[in-house]
């Protein structure tokens, strides 16, 4: 596979859960889903009571843990999941939880 071709297979993505996503295990469930599927990046609450998160890797594995996202834990009750596409910036070498 040439630069350009392995360039175009990743991509970052920026994502915002809303909903019961706070206290319910959202960031530890999204870090080991995250790991499972190679992806790097970060999660974090925010004070509204909403879950950030950024994902970077193969969009396929993007995608998958997006629609994990919809759902989260057993115990979250997920009401919305914004997304906006980001570019691959390679920065990050794991998935972590930002407090």
């Amino acid at each position: 596979m040439g630069y350009r071709s392995r360039m175009e297979a990743v991509k970052g993505m920026h994502v915002i859960v809303t909903g019961r996503v706070q206290g319910v295990f959202f960031r530890a469930r999204t870090r080991t889903a995250a790991e499972s599927m190679n992806l790097t990046g970060w999660v974090r609450n925010l004070p509204d009571g909403s879950v950030e998160a950024l994902f970077e890797g193969r969009k396929e594995d993007i995608q998958a843990m997006v629609e994990w996202c919809k759902k989260g834990p057993s115990y979250a009750v997920v009401e919305d999941v914004r997304t906006s596409d980001k570019p691959f910036s390679g920065k990050f070498d794991r998935f972590s939880i930002r407090y």
